[in-house]
């Protein structure tokens, strides 16, 4: 999918993907990566999502990154952040009490950018790329990110002839396929939140199959 596919849902305020509250796979789930206070998490496609803002309140530094300047312009409002913003190619760079935005394209991130993270937190970013764009997203991030980085992942699984994308449909096969051998992956759980989704529903699904991985270095054969 192209740059501007994002920029015109952002221009036109069509963000239905966008969560009002907290998301409730990351209060449930995070504490299963063991993070050490203070540490760097990665939000990759972060968009103006709240779950910045929490990870942010449990002690850790967070970095984001977003295409849409007008997410990240709304985000800073709606939050009232104090930030300061730099302009450093191919990315700015806007920065507030221990949270960092850089409004840009990531695949445009280096391994520099990423040095210091400590975890990722992806529940919009792997949902988001059609399946030929999903390979280079997760061999890029591979490439550029610390070996010892762990991963919250959060996707849903739904007929995709049902309806199209994006959210896209990613099932708990093609993570394992995207990810093993060289991670273990964990399916830490797995529901029909149909019912909780009715905007789904009224696209015309039958099944919505949240699921939540916890995806660390090593030999594959996680549980799940």
């Amino acid at each position: 999918m192209k740059p501007e596919f994002w920029l015109e849902r952002w221009q036109n305020n069509e963000i239905g993907f966008h969560q009002t509250g907290i998301n409730a796979h990351l209060r449930d789930y995070w504490t299963h990566l063991q993070v050490p206070p203070g540490a760097l998490v990665f939000v990759p496609l972060c968009g103006r999502t709240h779950d910045m803002i929490w990870l942010r309140e449990q002690g850790y530094r967070v970095l984001g990154v977003e295409l849409s300047p007008i997410a990240v312009r709304d985000f800073c409002a709606e939050n009232r952040l104090p930030v300061q913003v730099k302009t450093q190619p191919p990315f700015d760079r806007w920065e507030a009490d221990g949270l960092t935005l850089l409004r840009g394209d990531l695949f445009e991130l280096s391994a520099g950018d990423l040095a210091d993270v400590a975890a990722v937190y992806d529940r919009a970013s792997l949902i988001a790329f059609p399946p030929e764009m999903r390979q280079r997203y997760v061999r890029k991030l591979a490439s550029m990110l610390p070996p010892s980085v762990e991963t919250l992942l959060v996707v849903m699984d739904y007929p995709q002839e049902q309806m199209s994308g994006p959210p896209f449909s990613v099932s708990e096969r093609e993570v394992r396929a995207l990810y093993e051998p060289e991670h273990r992956v964990e399916r830490l759980h797995a529901r029909d939140a149909l019912d909780e989704n009715p905007r789904f529903r009224m696209r015309g699904l039958t099944q919505l199959i949240e699921m939540v991985f916890h995806i660390r270095p090593g030999v594959a054969g996680g549980t799940g």
